[in-house]
């Protein structure tokens, strides 16, 4: 199974955005990840420079948001939502992205359930429960 490391997930997003300024070909993953990086321009100049990325400590900035944490949290949900896992997370995050109209601010609103759910797992010392993240999902997409 593919496990990347902290600073992996850095270059390869630095390594994204440089190749879209370059205008060089991309794999199917830097493509979805350079859609979510033009999403975000406030966070292109720290994608700009792979080895401060890779030093950065966010813990020490907690003020500001971890934009590698940020754009894989976008990675991650766009990928769940193209398995379909866990089952219903496609249907939840539509219902939510047609009601915002919006399918990056619905991302947002995912992310939360998401961190949610990572940090009662940790927490607890259980596994992720995505039933209870699905819900979350759902129940933003269907509150008024």
């Amino acid at each position: 199974m593919f496990n990347p490391s902290q600073a992996d997930v850095r270059r390869f997003l630095c390594a994204v955005h440089a190749k879209t300024l370059s205008g060089q070909p991309m794999e199917a993953i830097e493509t979805l990840a350079s859609l979510w990086i033009a999403e975000h321009p406030e966070y292109h100049a720290e994608l700009a420079d792979a080895d401060a990325a890779a030093a950065r400590n966010y813990d020490e900035t907690p003020e500001q948001t971890n934009p590698f944490l940020h754009l894989s949290m976008h990675l991650s949900i766009s990928e769940q939502c193209s398995i379909d896992q866990p089952r219903g997370i496609r249907q939840a995050v539509e219902l939510l992205a047609a009601k915002r109209n919006d399918l990056h601010a619905a991302h947002h609103e995912v992310m939360d359930c998401l961190g949610r759910m990572v940090w009662e797992s940790q927490r607890a010392g259980r596994p992720p429960d995505g039933a209870a993240y699905i819900d979350c999902v759902q129940q933003r997409a269907t509150k008024d």
